[in-house]
């Protein structure tokens, strides 16, 4: 595809999906920018566990969302802004609200003025399937009702809603992106499918919270295409579509799938730590890609199978430097 920006920046470009969103601008020719937050160690997250020279050529400007100076400073002359950097971990959410809610919210607030104040092209908007809370419908279209069931979801919600009021007061020309469940190489132990397989590769006891839940989980390379698509195709301000697959799975699923590319039985233990509050679960979410094919002919081509021994594979290969680097259980 050919691509209709030269330069970009990617607000939390040192995260999991960030990190291969830069890199792959970066491999397309993009002059990209990375925002990171600020840390003594100048650390570059992500885009340092990628191999090749492309990560390398993406420029880190170090801040804080938060930090109106920050934001101004990144995206003052790029053509497209993929905002991507939030405070993510649902269950610190529980814990920590406000810092939520400065980040996801304010930091978003500051980041569509800085996109005004500046003539960007367009702004790509990073929403979560959180936001719909259990599915009340299913598939979830586009259409569901926003629950926030967790401090998290409610702050994603609050960016959202601002994004789409400016867009309707300001003309802000943004689109919103709503993955699905994204996994693969480079993702946190924090998430579900990583704390299982890195538990797996060492152990054959599991330590998880409940296995019920549902989720439609979409490979990173194809989360990254879709991103891409929605910068790329023409029209889009003011719309918002999802990625995802539209077939899920239990946590249950993916225990077995994992022993099974694993060659070895699995068993799992409760974890209390790990079950969130009752009415705070979110049971099941599972997409309808539909609006994303009709709008920029994005559609995912990676299985849940290939997609997981991919990442067992990585995970396998870098064991070591994910427990060094604290991305271990």
């Amino acid at each position: 595809m050919s691509l209709p920006f030269e330069t970009a920046l990617v607000t939390g470009g040192g995260g999991f999906i960030g990190g291969h969103l830069a890199t792959e601008l970066a491999r397309r020719g993009v002059k990209v920018r990375a925002l990171l937050r600020y840390t003594s160690r100048a650390d570059r997250g992500t885009l340092d566990w990628f191999e090749d020279e492309a990560a390398k050529e993406v420029e880190a400007i170090f801040g804080d969302l938060r930090d109106i100076e920050s934001v101004d400073q990144a995206v003052k002359g790029v053509d497209v802004v993929f905002h991507l950097g939030a405070q993510i971990a649902i269950p610190y959410s529980y814990v920590n609200p406000r810092d939520y809610v400065a980040t996801n919210v304010t930091g978003t607030l500051n980041v569509a003025q800085s996109i005004l104040r500046h003539g960007v092209q367009r702004m790509i908007q990073t929403s979560t399937s959180e936001c719909y809370g259990s599915a009340q419908t299913v598939p979830i279209t586009e259409d569901h009702p926003l629950v926030g069931q967790s401090p998290y979801s409610a702050s994603k919600i609050g960016a959202d809603v601002l994004v789409d009021s400016f867009h309707r007061s300001f003309e802000l020309p943004s689109t919103t992106v709503r993955p699905f469940n994204t996994y693969g190489p480079h993702q946190s132990t924090r998430a579900v499918i990583p704390t299982i397989i890195t538990q797996a590769l060492v152990s054959d006891t599991l330590k998880l919270g409940s296995l019920t839940p549902r989720r439609d989980l979409t490979y990173v390379s194809d989360t990254v295409e879709g991103f891409i698509a929605a910068a790329a195709t023409p029209g889009l301000e003011g719309a918002t579509f999802q990625l995802g697959t539209g077939y899920d799975v239990s946590i249950g699923d993916i225990v077995d799938m994992v022993a099974e590319i694993l060659g070895k039985p699995l068993e799992v233990e409760l974890d209390e730590q790990r079950v969130r509050p009752a009415l705070s679960e979110v049971e099941r979410l599972i997409s309808s890609p539909q609006r994303a094919k009709e709008l920029t002919g994005w559609e995912p081509t990676v299985d849940l199978r290939d997609g997981l021994g991919r990442t067992v594979a990585w995970l396998e290969r870098h064991a070591s430097r994910v427990a060094r680097e604290g991305y271990a259980v």
